[in-house]
């Protein structure tokens, strides 16, 4: 008997005894966000005294994580059989799915891995296609029970001592800022249009764009988006009010640029992201969002953290940029939401919340075996 539960990414109390989790995910020093997620989900269920035994997707890094108990580096069946076994002997197994970490098209060889499993399991949807294809289709199309469908907030980082988020005061330029890897599907092209349009702002405001390269364009295509966008910015006369950082930065120096933002813009051309780790960052540290309206973003900021607008439109994303900036206490009253949502959006509460679900899971498991 399989006891599969699928999390978009509540449930409160706390479980009988702290439990061993097994996660199947990309896990650092990778470099995408899933691994990130997985990475502080993992430390806010240490957090709370359980454990974690990871198993991890991908090329093997330089320097293994010391969590990692096994991997899929190249989905052969020996690899495969050693990923179920380290997996089944945990308490509770959670699965961090998204399109391109699994083998077979739309990455169809995590089923056959979660087909196997034993343990009882928490997949995490990442991204939930609109417009799913025949393999990517859900609830609509396979009857599953919505009882087994448990939406849980993605985490936000901690503040180091002394970066709470404070009350929100603009001096000077109005910064704008767009952080996270980069690379087609991220929109920016949009905000430098966007930004073509604030030149009559005075003071100017001036947009920076935080990250690297993801290692994956940079494999496949390199530098060609970052390139493009330069190019669009130079076409677009706003080179003098852009700037591109692409500074290595550890969690206190995030906090200190995440807070020195008058405003955090995401033009993410997706319109099936369920979780961003950047806009919960962005509202746990007491920044207004203006934002595309992907799903997440249509939930967390529809209390009035932020503004949302929609994709591939930069005449719409000037035009919430500029009431944000522009409008009397606007941005104030933004980043005073984001602030009042920020308590629930930590990892230790996120991760509690995954604790109470497995237990949930566990006790299934019991009253079915008994």
């Amino acid at each position: 008997m399989h006891d599969h539960l699928l999390a978009t990414d509540l449930g409160r109390g706390a479980p009988n005894r702290p439990r061993t989790f097994g996660m199947l995910s990309t896990f650092p020093p990778t470099e995408c966000g899933i691994a990130t997620f997985a990475a502080a989900l993992a430390a806010g269920i240490i957090a709370t005294g359980g454990a974690v035994d990871v198993v991890r997707c991908g090329a093997a890094p330089r320097i293994e994580d010391a969590s990692v108990v096994a991997a899929l580096d190249d989905h052969s069946p020996r690899r495969v059989d050693r990923a179920i076994e380290a997996l089944d002997d945990t308490d509770v197994v959670i699965v961090q799915h998204e399109y391109g970490i699994y083998d077979g098209p739309d990455g169809a060889g995590v089923l056959d891995i979660v087909e196997r499993l034993t343990a009882p399991t928490i997949v995490v949807a990442h991204t939930v296609p609109a417009a799913p294809s025949d393999r990517q289709r859900l609830v609509d199309h396979f009857g599953i029970d919505p009882r087994h469908i448990t939406v849980i907030a993605h985490g936000a980082m901690t503040p180091p001592a002394g970066h709470e988020a404070e009350a929100y005061v603009a001096v000077g330029a109005p910064r704008l800022l767009t952080w996270g890897l980069l690379g087609p599907g991220k929109g920016i092209e949009w905000a430098i249009d966007a930004m073509a349009q604030l030149a009559d702002l005075a003071p100017r405001p001036h947009y920076v764009i935080a990250g690297a390269t993801h290692p994956k364009v940079l494999e496949h295509s390199g530098e060609a988006y970052r390139d493009m966008l330069r190019a669009r910015a130079e076409r677009a006369a706003v080179t003098p009010h852009l700037t591109f950082d692409s500074t290595y930065r550890d969690l206190e120096s995030l906090h200190v640029m995440i807070r020195s933002a008058d405003l955090v813009v995401l033009p993410y051309d997706s319109q099936d992201q369920v979780t961003s780790g950047v806009l919960v960052d962005a509202v746990a540290a007491g920044r207004p969002v203006v934002s595309t309206a992907f799903p997440h973003a249509v939930e967390l900021l529809s209390s009035g953290a932020g503004i949302v607008v929609p994709q591939r439109d930069p005449d719409a994303l000037a035009a919430a940029i500029r009431t944000a900036l522009t409008e009397p206490g606007r941005a104030a009253a933004m980043a005073a939401e984001s602030r009042r949502l920020a308590p629930d959006l930590s990892w230790a509460t996120v991760a509690r919340r995954y604790a109470t679900l497995a237990e949930r899971l566990v006790a299934s498991r019991t009253r079915l075996a008994s």
